[in-house]
């Protein structure tokens, strides 16, 4: 099987770390990489030297087999449909678009051309995600009560988007991922502190029609650097800690049962304390793993794990979540 020509369109804060995984696979060549800022590309000439290296997308499509979308958020729409029309296969970084019209045009081509493409979703990908999926889904946590996520560090403060859009797609896109639907109604409060009108934290709440309750906290104004999630059921209950370096996932048997009959209130209701375990969880970069997806979906081997429809899906819970935080937290129905 001949190498499948890759290209990286954008390889600043987050794109390097694609031009660096993309370089590694297997039965792949890195061909071209496109930046607009030609410091960027004198160290890819430098780094990458069997790549071409430009600032033109047009350039690098003529090169490539597929292409993964790393520019600047403001631009994730328009170089996708350029991908599409070159009939490339290509995965689009978070957040998809930045308007669910934008994002609905991306999908719309890519379904008219069946030219496949990815949102870049990438905690879907990660290992301790998937064995949560399971867990989920296979009611081993019973009904599902709550989930609570944090996500939160010191910077990399940013001017071309707040900290729903920079953080969110992350923990919405795990939501949709864990519970296998879209919320119904979405509400957002947040505050600007250090540019005008770039909400340095938010608080974003997702109801659920199944009654689960999500609640994220987003910021890049905080002490410590976070990356948790908490699921609640009501038999066992879940943290899912990014930060610590071997035991990621904690499953908790842990619960308040309600017995059949009892003969007060007060015994209507016990806790109930059990084991805790600590699956081992394979040690792979979501990333590796979601660029290896890629390549296998750009080859027609698997379809996509987080596709079109699902960078749609995500983009209309941001979109509703910033009316709402435009509105100083009404809730917006989706």
């Amino acid at each position: 099987m001949s190498r499948l020509k890759l290209g990286v369109i954008g390889a600043g804060a987050w794109g390097r770390n694609h031009v660096r995984a993309a370089a590694a696979l297997p039965d792949v060549a890195l061909t071209a990489v496109c930046d607009t800022d030609p410091k960027v590309r004198e160290r890819l000439a430098h780094q990458q030297p069997a790549a071409y290296v430009t600032g033109d997308v047009a350039e690098l499509l003529r090169r490539v087999d597929a292409a993964i979308v790393a520019s600047p958020a403001a631009t994730h729409s328009a170089i996708a449909l350029q991908c599409i029309e070159a009939g490339l296969p290509c995965l689009v970084e978070k957040p998809f678009a930045l308007s669910v019209r934008d994002a609905e045009a991306v999908a719309r081509r890519a379904a008219e051309r069946r030219v496949p493409v990815l949102a870049g979703h990438l905690l879907v990908y990660h290992p301790a995600v998937e064995r949560l999926r399971a867990l989920v889904q296979g009611g081993e946590l019973g009904r599902l009560y709550y989930l609570y996520g944090l996500r939160v560090n010191l910077g990399q403060v940013r001017a071309d988007e707040n900290a729903l859009w920079s953080f969110g797609p992350h923990d919405v896109s795990v939501a949709l991922y864990l519970l296998g639907e879209p919320p119904q109604r979405v509400a957002a409060q947040g505050r600007s502190y250090l540019q005008p009108q770039v909400e340095d934290v938010v608080f974003l709440t997702m109801e659920f029609a199944s009654g689960v309750l999500a609640h994220v906290q987003l910021s890049w104004l905080d002490p410590h650097k976070e990356r948790k999630l908490t699921v609640v059921g009501a038999k066992k209950m879940v943290v899912f800690d990014d930060m610590e370096p071997r035991e990621k996932l904690r499953i908790y048997d842990k619960g308040v049962d309600r017995p059949p009959e009892y003969g007060s209130y007060g015994e209507s209701l016990s806790i109930r304390e059990g084991d805790i375990f600590i699956p081992k969880i394979p040690n792979v970069e979501p990333l590796a793993a979601e660029l290896g997806h890629f390549v296998r979906v750009a080859r027609g081997a698997e379809a996509p794990r987080a596709g079109a429809e699902d960078g749609v899906r995500v983009v209309r819970v941001l979109e509703a979540a910033s009316r709402s935080l435009a509105g100083g937290g009404a809730p917006v129905s989706l």
